[in-house]
């Protein structure tokens, strides 16, 4: 069945409860008077309450309500917080600049108000030093403290230890943080046009950069991960 509610000529009852298009009762009119006034205000008359006796219609430009109503929707759809859990691995003999790397990444994660699954990979005699997948766990934790939070401690897991961090800030502060800083690029752009699209295109460039880096780390160690457990 249609959601779309019945409109004018589709209304197949003898009378209605009239709202006039300023929301102000009518009262119980003949569905022919009704279709009348809504010629005369070259309106449409919507069914607005299908299921009361009788049912309730209104005197309204239908096709600017569903157009309003749709901006609604997309404008709280857009501003709806989603919890998403990001996953960053690392091996428990890590070099210092690996480690800064993907630190970097987990503690942007973090900013945009992300959780963080971080899983250390054990292979062959590794697995009997889970104490240094422990201590690099613990490092890193305390690394971004500022930021996250020991959510779930960690724990072994087959070949594997996994640590999940969670962030102060909660997701919609995160977004309204980055709409804020937009908005301020935005103004600065406007104040100096000489500078704006070389900034612009040095933003993208970095941000390319870095989710090209996420997604090359997770394409390369998936597959190691797979071997390791073969």
């Amino acid at each position: 069945m249609s959601a779309e509610p019945r409109i004018n000529d589709r209304i197949r009852v003898p009378e209605v409860r009239l709202v006039g298009p300023s929301g102000e009762q009518v009262g119980i009119v003949p569905l022919a008077k009704a279709l009348e006034l809504a010629q005369e205000y070259d309106l449409d008359l919507v069914e607005v309450a299908a299921t009361a006796r009788p049912p309730v219609c209104k005197l309204m430009d239908y096709g600017k309500f569903k157009y309003e109503s749709a901006m609604k929707a997309r404008e709280a759809r857009k501003n709806q917080a989603h919890t998403v859990i990001k996953e960053m691995k690392l091996r428990p003999k890590i070099d210092p600049h690996d480690y800064d790397t993907k630190k970097g990444h987990v503690v942007r994660f973090l900013k945009q108000g992300d959780k963080v699954k971080i899983t250390i990979m054990f292979r062959g005699r590794e697995q009997s030093r889970p104490e240094l997948g422990y201590r690099l766990l613990q490092r890193l934790a305390e690394d971004v403290q500022d930021l996250g939070f020991i959510e779930s401690n960690p724990k072994q897991d087959g070949r594997n230890m996994i640590m999940v961090l969670g962030p102060h800030k909660k997701k919609t502060e995160a977004m309204a943080e980055a709409r804020q800083a937009q908005e301020a690029r935005k103004a600065e752009a406007k104040a100096n046009p000489g500078r704006s699209q070389n900034a612009a295109d040095a933003d993208a460039v970095n941000a390319e950069g870095e989710a090209d880096v996420v997604s090359a780390e997770a394409d390369v160690e998936a597959p190691a991960e797979a071997s390791a457990e073969a």
